[in-house]
């Protein structure tokens, strides 16, 4: 049974364990250390805000890698013995390795923290992991360039923005949440007739579509050109595209949006799966969210961070994100062959 040695701990690891609560669950011990798969960015700031509070409270050391998610998720995918405890991915790789079997099911009471979920994320559990950050679309515009307040998804329909505006491909983050908009736009349920509809409604769109996008940042070019005055985007572009084109705003629609979450999960082989679940936990706690939305910039998933205005901006937060439905990558995955060649056949001839 785990032991705490409560004369050892700093600050930031009592703050841990009020974070966590008792994550103590009666199994044996671990191996006394914590392999964990993460993102490529702002390793310092991981390091000291993540892995080092639960370092000295666990009294486990952690190792890492870092890459991008596909590079990690097909390096673990062709390795089955890997040491890995815990991976952070992005959504559609994470649901592809819950579907594959290369991860443990989350088990809830292990995870405490799941529970403070916001309820969009809550739905990306069974499909994809325990989500800890979240991103979602909405629409940037330039309103006097537009001649037209733009502030529903179904205003990206209307004639008078003949060749202005610009979506994302369906190969990149936001693309099939593009194809949710479009089936949205038909009154048609995606996975009733796996996409049909929104197809056919990029297809009344098309007129309107100047350019599909494979990286956001191209976005503020095509502003700064004159080239479009509208456009799909997620929000974590808008600070970029807002610097370069101070005339743009940013909206989301009242009739909701689409998330897309970065979730952890437990790789079925591990070792240290007590120690992986912990640490799941303090990643989802309210007061690392509340840490890394600053530091990290990450939209935080627990539903009891409170964020001050100017961290909450242009992030997945509050309402907005209770307005975030979740994207079934599960679904998406099986029908993506399929969608590239119909989004190929539709748009880019």
């Amino acid at each position: 049974m785990k032991k705490w040695k409560a004369a050892t701990l700093s600050l930031a690891a009592v703050s841990f364990l009020a974070a966590c609560g008792n994550t103590d669950s009666g199994s044996s011990e671990s191996s006394g250390e914590l392999v964990i798969s993460t993102f490529a960015i702002s390793e310092d700031v991981i390091k000291s805000d993540i892995f080092e509070p639960f370092q000295e409270a666990e009294g486990i050391k952690i190792t890492y890698e870092v890459g991008n998610s596909s590079e990690r998720f097909t390096k673990l995918e062709n390795n089955p013995n890997s040491t890995i405890d815990v991976i952070e991915l992005s959504q559609a790789n994470a649901a592809t390795g819950v579907a594959d079997g290369l991860f443990e099911p989350l088990d809830e009471t292990k995870v405490p923290n799941l529970a403070l979920l916001v309820d969009g994320a809550k739905d990306a559990v069974d499909t994809s992991g325990a989500p800890y950050t979240m991103n979602s679309i909405g629409i940037i515009y330039n309103e006097e360039a537009a001649g037209m307040t733009i502030d529903e998804w179904s205003d990206l329909w209307d004639p008078s923005l003949a060749g202005k505006i610009s979506i994302p491909d369906i190969t990149t983050t936001f693309g099939p949440a593009m194809l949710h908009v479009a089936s949205d736009y038909k009154g048609i349920d995606i996975a009733s007739d796996n996409g049909e509809a929104g197809f056919e409604a990029l297809t009344e769109l098309k007129p309107n579509i100047t350019k599909t996008y494979t990286k956001s940042s191209d976005l503020a070019n095509l502003f700064q050109a004159g080239e479009i005055v509208a456009a799909v985007v997620g929000d974590f572009a808008f600070p970029i595209i807002s610097e370069a084109n101070p005339d743009v705003q940013y909206i989301v629609p009242e009739s909701g949006t689409y998330a897309n979450f970065n979730t952890l999960n437990v790789v079925a082989s591990s070792e240290n799966k007590e120690a992986a679940y912990d640490f799941i936990n303090w990643k989802l706690s309210e007061e690392l969210q509340t840490t890394t939305a600053g530091s990290l910039n990450e939209a935080p998933t627990n539903a009891d961070v409170e964020l001050d205005e100017e961290v909450a901006a242009n992030k997945t937060y509050g309402d907005v994100a209770q307005r975030a439905k979740a994207i079934d990558f599960t679904f998406v995955n099986e029908q993506m062959e399929q969608w590239i060649s119909q989004w190929n056949q539709v748009l880019n001839q």
